[in-house]
C-alpha cells in the first residue's frame, strides 16, 4: 500500500493562486489573502474541482446575476 499526499491548489478565473505555507491550513484566512489579490473572491462561491496534477483543486467562482 502506498499513501500519496496531495497538495492544495486554489484557482480563480483560470489562474492558479499562490498558497503561502503559513496560511495553507486555514481556508478562511487563505480566502482573505486571495481577496487582497482579487477582491471579487469575497463574493465568489467555493467549488471543489477535484484532483488535477497531484493537487486537490479548489476554485473560486464569481456569482453571476443581476444586482438588486
Amino acid at each position: 500500500m502506498q499513501i500519496d499526499h496531495l497538495t492544495r491548489a486554489y484557482r480563480y478565473d483560470g489562474i492558479d493562486l499562490p498558497v503561502p505555507p503559513h496560511l495553507a491550513s486555514d481556508p478562511q484566512s487563505l480566502r482573505s489573502y486571495h481577496a487582497t489579490l482579487y477582491p471579487a473572491i469575497l463574493n465568489a462561491e467555493t467549488i471543489d474541482a477535484g484532483i488535477s496534477g497531484g493537487a486537490y483543486v479548489t476554485e473560486y467562482r464569481r456569482a453571476v446575476g443581476t444586482k438588486g
